[in-house]
C-alpha cells in the first residue's frame, strides 16, 4: 500500500492534461481547419514524448525497487545473523539447515548443520513439538546450565512444499533463578501439639514433671533450628511454627524424624509422648496459610496423633501415624459430647439415624444405642436401612419383631426429613460411604460419631463431630455416651447386646485395639444384662460360609515379612463378610503377622479386606489404593480387574516397606 502511494507520487498521471488538450484543439479546429490539424500533430507529439517520459520513469521505479529489495535482503541476512536471540531452523526430522551465531554461543558446539537438534540439544523433543497446539508452541529448555524457553513455528515452503520449524531462544535463567529464591523464601505456618501431654505428665513423679516438659520443649526447638524456623509456645502443649518453604522438601524427605524424637523421650508412664503436626502450604498469604495448617492439625488429630499433615491446595499428604493410638483415660470428652447431644436431641423435631453402606455389627449396635437415646428423650426416631446383609441378619431378625423400632428406606427418609430433623452419622464420617448422601444436604443439624482415622473427605457440615480413633469402635463410644445421658430409663437387653456385639466385632472378640475404656464399656452393658452367649450365637456362620473362608485360607500365598495375600474369586451375597473373617482367620495362623484378603462383593466389585497385628499399619497401605480405616484393620474397593487390584497391593506394600526402611 505503501509503495503505491510512493508512485502515484513520483510518478503523476497525466492523462487528464493530454485529453483537455484534444478538447481543445477539436474546438480550433471547428473554427480554422488548418489550426486545428497543426495542434493535432503537435498533440500527437507530446502523447509519443509522454509515453516515452512514464516508460522511462518505470523502468526507473523498477530497478529503485530491486535495489531496495536486495538491500533489504541483505539487511535482513544479516539482522538474522547477528540477532541477540538465538535461531535455529530445522526439518520436519529435526536435521538443522540454518542456525545464527548467538545459537552456536549458547550450544557451544561447531558444526551444527546438517546435524539432529535432539543431539546437540538433548532436551527437545521433536515429535512432541509437532504434536502441540498452535496456542501452545513453546517449552522450557536447559542447555550448559541456563533455561531458555524455546518458542517454535511451523513454517511451509512455497518451492517444495516442504515444512521447516523455526526456534527461538529466549535465555530466561535469571527469571527462573528468582521464581525459585521466591518459592524457596516463601513462609510455611505450622502448628504442633503433644497429643498426651497431660496424661504422660499425670503418670510421672512430680519431680520428674518439670524435667520431663523441658526435653520435650527442647527436642521441639533444637529440631525448629535445624530448619531456622520461628517457633512460639503459645500453650504448654502446643507450638507455632514458621519457617521458610525450601526447607518443607527436606521435612518430608525425611518424613518428620520428630515425631519419631519426640517418640524416643523416655517417660515413666508405659506409652511414649506424641506429637500431631498441621503443616499449610500454598496460600495465597499467611492467614490462609494459617487455615491450611489448623485443618491439617485438625486431621491429623482425628487419625488418632503421631503424624504430620501437609495440606496444600490441590492434595494433603500424610507422614507418620506407623503406631498404635494411645486411648485417652479421661473420660470429660465423652461427658461434654453426652450433654451436648442430649441438648441438640431436645431441640430438634425427630432423629434419624444413618450408617454406612453394607452395614455391620458396630455399625448396626451404634445405631440402636443413639435410637434409645432418644426414644429416652422422648423423640421420635428412625433408623436408615436400605438392605440386610449377612453382617447384621442375625440380630435384625431378632430386632423386627419388636414395634419399637423404626425402619425406613433411603427414598423415604429423603422426602420426610425436614430442617429441623437431627441426622446422626455413625461408623463414618465420609460422606460418600453413607447409605443416603444426599440427606446431608437436606438438614441442618448433622451429628457424627465415628472412630476410623480422619482422611480428607469428611462430613464437613456436622454441627458436631465426635470422632475417637483410639476407641475400639463406634458401639465403645456410643456406650459411653449413653451412660452419661442422665436418663432413668433404662436399655433394653437386646440394644446393650448390639452394642456388646459391635464391641466385639471391631476388637476381635476383644483381642485387638482393646483398652481401659473397652472393658470398661463391656463391662457396663454386661451389667444393664447383655448375655455373652447370646453375644456369640449372633456371629455363628452357616456351613457354606465356613467353608468359603477355608477355602480363601488355603489359597493363601505367604510373602515377606510375615505377610500372607489369598484372592477369592468366587462370588457370594455375603462377600464382604466371608472376605473380612478370613483376613480375621489368617492372622490366627502362626509366622504371619498381616493378612490381606482380595475379592469380588455381590455387585462385583474389587474390595480388599487387610488385618495387622500392629508390625505393619495396614491403614497406610490401603490409603495408597484409595481405602483407609485403622492400623490394624484397614479396607478398600476397587473399581479394577482382581489381577489389578492385586498387582497394585504388591506394589503398596513394597512402598510401605521400603519407606520403613
Amino acid at each position: 500500500m505503501k509503495n503505491k502511494v510512493l508512485k502515484i507520487i513520483l510518478m503523476p498521471n497525466t492523462r487528464i492534461y493530454l485529453w483537455t488538450l484534444g478538447i481543445f484543439i477539436i474546438i480550433i479546429a471547428f473554427y480554422n481547419y488548418f489550426l486545428g490539424v497543426g495542434a493535432t500533430f503537435l498533440l500527437l507529439y507530446m502523447i509519443f514524448y509522454n509515453w516515452k517520459i512514464e516508460h522511462n520513469r518505470k523502468k526507473l521505479w523498477t530497478e529503485y525497487i530491486e535495489n531496495i529489495t536486495e538491500e533489504i535482503d541483505r539487511t535482513s541476512r544479516q539482522a538474522l545473523l547477528n540477532l541477540p536471540m538465538p535461531l535455529t531452523v530445522i526439518e520436519i526430522d529435526g536435521t538443522i539447515i540454518w542456525y545464527n551465531a548467538k545459537f552456536v554461543e549458547i550450544s557451544n558446539q561447531t558444526d551444527l548443520l546438517n546435524r539432529n537438534i535432539e543431539d546437540v540439544v538433548p532436551g527437545v523433543k521433536i515429535r512432541e513439538l509437532i504434536s502441540k497446539d498452535e496456542k501452545d508452541r513453546q517449552t522450557q529448555i536447559s542447555i550448559h546450565d541456563k533455561t531458555y524457553k524455546m518458542t517454535f513455528n511451523v513454517v511451509k515452503n512455497t518451492e517444495d512444499d516442504n515444512y521447516s520449524i523455526v526456534l527461538y531462544w529466549s535465555d530466561i535463567t535469571n527469571y527462573e533463578n528468582l521464581k525459585i529464591l521466591y518459592n524457596d523464601e516463601k513462609a510455611i505456618v505450622g502448628y504442633l501439639h503433644i497429643d498426651n501431654y497431660e496424661d504422660v505428665l499425670q503418670s510421672s513423679s512430680v519431680e520428674r514433671r518439670p524435667l520431663l516438659s523441658a526435653e520435650i520443649d527442647k527436642t521441639i526447638r533444637i529440631w525448629a533450628s535445624r530448619i531456622n524456623a520461628f517457633v512460639i509456645k503459645y500453650d504448654d502443649d502446643k507450638y507455632t511454627v514458621v519457617f521458610e518453604n525450601k526447607y518443607l522438601e527436606k521435612l518430608e524427605t525425611k518424613k518428620f524424624t520428630i515425631l519419631d524424637e519426640v517418640r524416643e523421650i523416655e517417660t515413666d508412664s508405659d506409652f511414649p509422648a506424641t506429637l500431631s503436626i498441621g503443616i499449610g502450604v500454598g496460600g495465597k498469604n499467611l492467614s490462609q496459610q494459617a487455615e491450611f495448617a489448623a485443618a491439617a492439625l485438625d486431621l491429623a488429630h482425628g487419625r488418632g496423633g503421631d503424624q504430620a499433615v501437609v495440606k496444600k491446595i490441590n492434595k494433603i499428604e500424610y507422614y507418620g501415624g506407623k503406631s498404635q493410638v494411645v486411648e485417652k483415660r479421661n473420660k470429660g470428652k465423652s461427658r461434654i459430647m453426652a450433654h451436648a447431644i442430649r441438648q441438640i436431641i431436645d431441640q430438634s423435631s425427630n432423629v434419624f439415624i444413618m450408617g454406612h453402606k453394607f452395614p455391620d455389627m458396630d455399625c448396626f449396635g451404634a445405631a440402636l444405642g443413639i435410637y434409645r437415646m432418644s426414644l429416652n428423650r422422648n423423640k421420635e426416631a428412625c433408623i436408615i436401612l436400605d438392605s440386610v446383609n449377612e453382617g447384621i441378619d442375625s440380630l435384625y431378625n431378632v430386632i423386627k419383631t419388636n414395634k419399637n423400632y423404626k425402619f425406613i428406606s433411603s427414598e423415604t427418609a429423603v422426602a420426610t426429613i425436614g430442617k429441623d430433623t437431627l441426622l446422626v452419622v455413625v461408623d463414618t464420617y465420609r460422606p460418600s460411604y453413607t447409605q443416603c448422601p444426599e440427606l446431608l444436604s437436606l438438614t441442618d443439624k448433622i451429628v457424627v460419631i465415628d472412630h476410623h482415622r480422619k482422611m480428607e473427605e469428611y462430613i464437613d457440615t456436622a454441627i458436631l463431630s465426635y470422632m475417637e480413633p483410639y476407641a475400639s469402635s463406634t458401639c465403645e463410644l456410643v456406650t459411653e455416651i449413653l451412660q452419661y445421658m442422665g436418663d432413668k430409663k433404662e436399655v433394653d437387653k437386646i440394644e446393650a447386646e448390639a452394642l456388646l456385639a459391635g464391641i466385639t466385632v471391631d476388637t476381635k472378640n476383644f483381642s485387638f485395639k482393646t483398652g481401659v475404656r473397652t472393658f470398661e464399656a463391656a463391662s457396663w452393658l454386661r451389667r444393664i444384662g447383655a448375655d455373652t452367649t447370646n453375644v456369640k450365637q449372633l456371629f455363628q456362620s452357616d456351613m457354606e460360609t465356613f467353608v468359603a473362608k477355608a477355602e480363601i485360607i488355603k489359597n493363601a500365598k505367604r510373602l515377606a515379612n510375615n505377610i500372607a495375600v489369598s484372592v477369592y474369586n468366587a462370588k457370594y451375597n455375603n462377600a464382604n463378610l466371608i472376605i473380612a473373617q478370613a483376613a480375621d482367620e489368617l492372622l490366627e495362623i502362626k509366622g504371619i503377622t498381616t493378612a490381606f484378603v482380595i475379592g469380588l462383593d455381590q455387585k462385583g466389585e474389587v474390595i480388599i479386606s487387610a488385618r495387622s497385628l500392629g508390625d505393619i499399619n495396614v491403614q497406610v497401605i490401603m490409603e495408597k489404593m484409595g481405602g483407609g480405616g485403622h492400623l490394624t484393620m484397614a479396607g478398600a474397593q476397587l473399581n479394577k480387574s482382581i489381577k489389578e487390584a492385586e498387582k497394585e497391593l504388591t506394589k503398596a506394600v513394597e512402598e510401605y516397606i521400603k519407606e520403613g526402611d
